[in-house]
């Protein structure tokens, strides 16, 4: 095998356009992470997978029946329903009735109500899924990797101690190990009846 000359790794001091430079010349810290470039997703980041604005599927969804829609809890302001791709058995997503896209936009009264429905969604996973613990947070925007971006959403992820797994990084696979249904009907049935509106169907 053929060595590279050090002064083509370097650059010439001529200026050639060309010429590649090493990394250890570059102005950085050195650290233990190693690094995978993957340009061909800025594709997914710049023009995401947004549905048609008179599409959105968090304002489709009220008007469905809680079955169809996954709808798990309804309040006044704000509802909860599963998420369609979930991560975990159980991720749950908190949205405001109104089609607003950023936390910001929201008014006191949703960001009260999303705060509360995250509160009880906690409890009742915990009780029935017995996790360890949540990852909750919110994608604001297209950039940062909002699937939705037009419609406010908080994610409610139930993690448990074992729950680690290599399948989505050798195989790009998440199992999961319960049907959307089933998982639906057994965290509205343990959503307290307070906080249903009697009109609410399950």
């Amino acid at each position: 095998m053929t060595e590279i000359p050090d002064d083509r790794l370097r650059g010439s001091d001529t200026g050639d356009a060309g010429a590649s430079e090493t990394a250890a010349e570059f102005a950085a810290v050195p650290d233990a992470f190693q690094r995978l470039w993957t340009p061909h997703r800025m594709v997914y980041i710049q023009d995401g997978q947004q549905p048609h604005p008179d599409d959105c599927p968090f304002c489709i969804a009220p008007g469905l029946d809680d079955e169809k829609a996954l709808i798990v809890a309804r309040g006044t302001h704000a509802y909860v329903l599963l998420n369609l791709f979930p991560y975990n058995s159980g991720h749950l997503l908190v949205c405001p009735y109104r089609h607003v896209a950023t936390y910001d936009q929201a008014t006191p009264a949703e960001v009260a109500e999303i705060g509360e429905l995250t509160q009880i969604a906690m409890r009742v996973l915990t009780q029935v899924s017995n996790c360890d613990g949540f990852n909750i947070g919110m994608n604001q925007g297209r950039i940062a990797g909002a699937g939705i971006a037009e419609h406010l959403h908080q994610h409610i992820v139930p993690r448990w101690a074992l729950d680690s797994n290599f399948f989505p990084i050798i195989a790009g696979t998440k199992a999961i190990p319960r049907l959307l249904g089933d998982v639906r009907r057994e965290i509205a049935d343990g959503w307290p009846s307070i906080v249903k509106p009697a009109a609410a169907t399950r």
